[in-house]
């Protein structure tokens, strides 16, 4: 009996013949700096934008592809960090089953893909998606299983056009205009290559993925690295019983962008579909503001009913939780996110923002442009604000007296704002009381 891989004439064409699976990559405990210090209390996967935890909306169009029906979450947090999360995903999308896969320590995107190949490959998929956490995106799935199938592809990915300055900070792609084939690949290269970049969404065929990584995997260990990665320092070998050790040698930190695309662009079945919708990187903590105003703008745009009624002083888009107490001067909007059991008082501004659990905006203070922690309180007058940057933007800080700060305000967790102080530009750790006027800095 042959055990090679079915050749891509045999693999079932249409969506419901084929199987197809999705996995949602989500990172560690020592990743995420850049998130602080809001990362300091929540993992980043988990915190709230638009209402939800930043992963949930990965969930939301999951559940849109009927023919998925199990998700796993990739990464080494603890399990007990997402097993809340998945057994409220798991009432809401009762269809799905959710799984949380470990790794033992940092394996790379590519890497931990590989080292759960059994569990992924279980019940034999034709294809499966792989989702980054930390992007904000419509997640156009369906469209992307279409392109799949019409090309009778090996691998999709999303990608977006920005403004050609920023290109190179991201994954470059060139592709064919007309066929939409990728004809190249680049991380991050050092020219300009092309604004087609990469948005971290990708779908698979299972039998060309996991032979590419193994590629990868034997090449980095063959030959001398130019980059050493702390990472994949001292990796146990063998991490499955039972596979050849050759196999799993030592050095499975692989990344996916870095190691993989370029050789599988190399192959003529790789395609891009090229989103028109919004898509950004959540990186650090201030780009949770703009992600959560485009989150809030689609669904505003598709009626959600989750978000609060338009009126005087209410301007669209804004979600308010139930359990918040919200009084009918203050103006809120656009672009607001509020969660549960907050207070804002009388005469209160609030725009840009988001106001995490527990919060107190006494009455008549003004918070723009910023992230206010959890059970944080801002004094009456006072005034919390960052800088407005341009929609198109991809990064969150600005230079001010020759210094790069963050354009968006951020107080950690219980934090104080004393009465009539402004606070601009600053990124404030937990429990710090501010008790006079201070811009531009960190304040630790």
């Amino acid at each position: 009996m042959s055990l090679q891989p079915p050749s891509l004439a045999s693999r079932p064409k249409g969506g419901s013949a084929a199987t197809t699976k999705a996995v949602i990559l989500v990172g560690g405990p020592s990743r995420g700096t850049r998130f602080r210090p809001l990362s300091m209390e929540l993992p980043k996967p988990l915190f709230p934008v638009a209402g939800h935890p930043i992963i949930e909306h990965c969930f939301r169009a999951i559940a849109n592809v009927p023919e998925i029906k199990e998700v796993f979450i990739v990464g080494y947090y603890e399990e007990t960090v997402f097993q809340p999360f998945i057994n409220t995903i798991s009432n809401s999308f009762p269809q799905l089953i959710v799984k949380y896969l470990r790794e033992y320590q940092a394996l790379g995107t590519a890497g931990g893909l590989y080292h759960f190949r059994d569990v992924i490959l279980k019940g034999k998929p034709d294809r499966f998606f792989v989702l980054n956490a930390d992007v904000c995106s419509s997640f156009p799935l369906n469209d992307m299983l279409k392109l799949f199938d019409d090309k009778d592809a090996e691998a999709v990915m999303l990608g977006t056009r920005v403004a050609s300055e920023s290109a190179t900070n991201f994954g470059c792609i060139v592709s064919d205009a007309h066929t939409k084939r990728v004809l190249h690949y680049v991380e991050k290269p050092e020219g300009q290559i092309s604004n087609l970049i990469n948005c971290g969404v990708y779908l698979f065929a299972t039998e060309c993925i996991f032979p590419a990584i193994r590629t990868a995997i034997k090449r980095r260990t063959e030959r001398p690295r130019l980059l050493s990665y702390p990472s994949s320092e001292n990796l146990e070998s063998s991490y499955y019983q039972g596979q050849d050790e050759d196999e799993d040698k030592e050095n499975t930190v692989v990344r996916l962008e870095q190691d993989v695309l370029s050789d599988v662009a190399d192959s003529r079945q790789f395609f891009v579909l090229e989103t028109k919708d919004f898509w950004r990187q959540i990186k650090t903590a201030g780009s949770a503001v703009p992600a959560n105003a485009l989150y809030l703008t689609k669904a505003f745009q598709t009626g959600s009913e989750e978000l609060a009624k338009p009126s005087a002083n209410i301007i669209p888009p804004v979600y308010i939780h139930p359990s918040a107490q919200v009084d009918p001067t203050a103006k809120i909007g656009p672009n607001v996110s509020i969660g549960a059991r907050c207070t804002i008082g009388a005469g209160v501004r609030v725009k840009e923002t988001i106001v995490l659990d527990d919060s107190e905006i006494k009455h008549d203070a003004c918070v723009m442009y910023a992230i206010v922690g959890w059970h944080s309180k801002i004094g009456a007058w006072a005034r919390v604000e960052g800088t407005p940057t341009p929609i198109t933007s991809h990064s969150t800080s600005i230079v001010k007296n020759g210094v790069k700060v963050q354009s968006i305000t951020i107080l950690g967790k219980d934090c104080g704002v004393g009465d009539e102080v402004r606070v601009q530009n600053c990124v404030c750790l937990p429990y710090k009381e501010l008790k006079r006027d201070v811009s531009n800095e960190v304040i630790m």
